[in-house]
């Protein structure tokens, strides 16, 4: 067996109610000036009122930062990290979705004295040393950001740039199924396909696929594919909301450590491009990239197939197995009715040549996939998901 690294947060509290913890785990990163940042939509839902009445309630003055959007740009990023200044916040906390996750492991680590420009970190390794102290609490079960070391920022009009380094690792993530209660079918579907295909390009990434990722994987595609519709369907079910947060949580240690393939690097651009949120993204080019990887990756998909159980009077063959594991994902995106084509969510066919332009840009990730990817490629890919 190769040699291999793995990493993820140090501390992490699961459970229903664990939000609670807030106020012990900020005193014990010895901080008492915490800067919330969020996204109006959490404001308007209602779930920062019981984390600042947590934190005022233990005599803690919060400051909130609010104006994070989806796909965060360069300047909401840079207002986030002024204000966390402005405020003499000694620790961040990142709460909501990928893209407040995301912003707050930023600022944290830029909202330092000598800290380094934020163009000069896009990429892997290039941030240089940790920041203040993080504690991500998730809302939605899909991006996995809490315990990634990852994040991705829009750096122009239609471009994004990833920022990789361990430094990124919150020092807790605090993951609460209570805060997912109120989280839309449609969301709830678009994030739950997000944390699959996390499992599944981990599974079957080129370089770092590992004996841990690998188990991480195969237990968060369990948890996830066997509640996504229950969640979906009934969205205050308690047990099916904890399963989905657990199976995001271990896709996303998963990838942090095999990372990602062409399935994100097709899905960027139609963030980047056109605005479409993250996890819808991949839901649209899941299948399709999946297909083309199929001569490469069916003994792995077919692994995953087995671990499912949904082979029942199918061939015992690799391919037969693999196209059964592809089949089944995407009766499941049809059943919680996830958008299935370009076309459905208003992305004219004249457009996939730009998106397959962007797509080989992201080579960061293309250099993971199982199967090597060219421009005609991934324009054939677009074509099919249109």
């Amino acid at each position: 067996m190769k040699n291999f690294s793995f990493q993820t947060v140090p501390i992490l509290h699961f459970g229903e109610g664990c939000l609670s913890q807030l106020p012990e785990q900020i005193s014990a990163l010895r901080a008492s000036r915490p800067m919330i940042v969020t996204d109006k939509g959490i404001i308007a839902a209602g779930l920062i009122a019981p984390v600042a009445e947590i934190l005022t309630s233990a005599g803690l003055e919060v400051s909130i930062f609010d104006a994070v959007i989806a796909d965060p740009p360069e300047a909401i990023v840079l207002d986030a990290i002024a204000a966390a200044k402005s405020a003499e916040a000694d620790i961040v906390i990142g709460l909501g979705g990928g893209s407040s996750l995301d912003t707050a492991k930023v600022v944290a680590a830029l909202a330092i004295d000598n800290a380094q420009p934020l163009p000069d970190i896009y990429g892997v390794g290039l941030l240089a040393k940790k920041g203040l102290p993080t504690i991500l609490i998730p809302t939605t079960s899909g991006t996995g950001s809490e315990v990634t070391a990852i994040s991705i920022i829009t750096t122009g009009e239609t471009t994004k740039a990833g920022i990789v380094s361990p430094h990124l690792f919150a020092d807790v993530a605090l993951l609460d199924p209570m805060l997912t209660i109120g989280l839309p079918a449609p969301v709830t579907a678009a994030t739950g396909i997000d944390a699959m295909v996390h499992a599944i390009e981990a599974y079957t990434g080129q370089h770092a696929k590992n004996p841990v990722s690998d188990m991480l994987a195969i237990e968060a595609l369990k948890l996830l594919t066997a509640n996504i519709e229950t969640a979906c369907s009934n969205g205050s079910n308690i047990e099916a909301r904890e399963a989905m947060l657990r199976g995001s949580m271990l896709a996303g240690q998963a990838f942090a450590n095999s990372p990602v393939g062409a399935i994100h690097a097709l899905a960027y651009p139609l963030g980047g491009i056109y605005h479409i949120p993250h996890g819808l993204s991949n839901a649209l080019v899941m299948p399709y990239v999946m297909q083309f990887n199929l001569e490469a990756a069916a003994p792995l998909y077919a692994e995953l197939a087995s671990a499912l159980n949904i082979l029942t009077g199918l061939e015992n063959g690799a391919e037969a197995k693999a196209q059964a594991f592809i089949d089944y994902l995407e009766g499941l995106a049809v059943s919680v009715k996830a958008p299935r084509k370009l076309r459905d969510i208003g992305i004219s066919k004249d457009a996939t040549p730009e998106l397959a332009e962007a797509a080989m840009l992201q080579t960061r990730l293309l250099v993971n996939n199982p199967r090597e990817l060219s421009l005609v490629d991934a324009q054939k890919i677009y074509d099919a998901a249109w």
